[in-house]
């Protein structure tokens, strides 16, 4: 039985629903494919949003000779087989590559599409749900043009969802009839996935019952088969760390409210490892010293939560993203380990002093005899005068004190021993 979402892609631009930014009339895009232009394009964007279905839209209107294949099944074989299509009749208008989810391929099998696209034999049309200046070759890259896709509203979905519910009472010879809210909530809640609506529409039918000829849908059989959130999420995918990259911004922005907002999206889908994470690396970059006790409160609920599991685990984990949002902030280590650590990439690594050194014997041979370490508890605020840094950074600063309470107190500490 073929799917409903197939039996509904449109096969003009026109019906496809959402992205005007690209497909309205007169924008670049909509322009080039009326003329008929078929140039190298990767198409980038969540699942479900009209990518493979404009590149069917594309193949269709073109004379090019169309070859498919998927990123998570292709083998350079395949590849090769293509390629060799090239300058033979089957390929006298040119052959249209169709690459489904490119970034499962590796360099090298997008490397051998390299020559083909140069010299215009091959035209390809690559789509990808991840960034591809990260996912996808760069020579590729410089030899298309990236269009990003974006998830559809619920209201430029609603059309959809109504054609689908029609399409399916036509087929199963039945006025289907949902009813009031039934078309909002299955766009509103597939998270901008035209297919996920589509498919939601398709479970709806076949779970309700015909009476006289009339199958009303109704609003409790529609949440009954979405009871889970349909949220975008890829654990690996670029959703996964927007998420991650929103909740930390928002701690690090005290605000407390948003950063609750996305500790939920996070816990919705399951993902509490990767929270838990974020949350013990937001307590030492972002609170840091400004309130130390952040790190050991933090790490205590992180340890409850993970022995709690969901969904109690929500509870401790709460407690620990209101106190980082509603703390003190600091950066100052963070920054102080950086600026250490930017010294011995540009190659400064320099000989630790003498009197660090763990000697307990000098040869024969030695200039300069003993260790001449100065023991700072033999001296009054177990303090003295001494270099540790190695002569060729002995008055290099990598730790500026924060303007907050904490660190200022310990500055004033630091300058009074020093005085004495």
């Amino acid at each position: 039985m073929t799917p409903l979402a197939d039996k509904i892609r449109p096969t003009t631009l026109d019906e496809i629903v959402g992205q005007p930014h690209l497909l309205a009339p007169g924008k670049p895009l909509r322009r080039i494919l009326e003329r008929g232009q078929v140039t190298n394009m990767i198409f980038y964007g969540p699942s479900g949003v009209g990518k493979t279905t404009l590149a069917r839209i594309i193949a269709s209107n073109s004379n090019m000779t169309l070859y498919k294949l998927n990123g998570t099944s292709a083998s350079v074989g395949d590849i090769k087989e293509i390629i060799a299509q090239t300058g033979t009749l089957a390929g006298c208008n040119g052959i249209l590559l169709y690459l489904d989810e490119i970034q499962y391929l590796n360099k090298k099998q997008q490397q051998s599409l390299l020559e083909y696209i140069e010299n215009g034999s091959l035209t390809l049309i690559a789509s990808t749900t991840e960034n591809p200046y990260f996912a996808v070759f760069n020579a590729i890259i410089s030899r298309s043009t990236v269009f990003e896709f974006k998830p559809v509203t619920a209201k430029e979905l609603e059309p959809a969802v109504e054609r689908a519910f029609r399409l399916m009472g036509q087929e199963l010879g039945a006025d289907c009839q949902p009813e009031d809210g039934v078309v909002p909530y299955v766009a509103s809640g597939c998270g901008g996935d035209v297919r996920k609506a589509v498919n939601t529409v398709e479970l709806s039918v076949l779970a309700s019952e015909t009476r006289d000829g009339v199958m009303p849908v109704t609003l409790e059989t529609v949440q009954q088969l979405t009871q889970r959130s349909n949220m975008r999420y890829d654990r690996d995918g670029d959703q996964h760390y927007d998420l991650l990259s929103a909740l930390q911004k928002s701690i690090r922005g005290s605000d407390e409210n948003a950063a609750l907002h996305y500790t939920a999206r996070l816990l919705e889908v399951g993902d509490l490892l990767s929270l838990v994470r974020r949350l013990l690396v937001i307590a030492a970059e972002d609170v840091g010293l400004a309130y130390p006790l952040a790190m050991p409160i933090v790490k205590a609920c992180v340890d409850a939560a993970l022995q709690l599991g969901l969904p109690e685990a929500r509870i401790p984990i709460a407690e620990a993203v209101i106190l980082l949002a509603t703390a003190p902030k600091s950066n100052s280590a963070y920054l102080a380990i950086d600026a250490a650590a930017a010294d011995l990439q540009r190659g400064t690594t320099c000989e630790i002093p003498r009197q660090l050194q763990n000697k307990h014997f000098d040869g024969a041979d030695a200039k300069v005899r003993g260790q001449h370490y100065l023991y700072p508890h033999d001296y009054p605020n177990h303090w003295v005068k001494q270099q540790y840094l190695p002569d060729e950074l002995k008055d290099r600063v990598y730790y500026q004190f924060g303007q907050n309470k904490q660190e200022q107190a310990a500055r004033a500490y630091k300058e009074l021993i020093q005085k004495k």
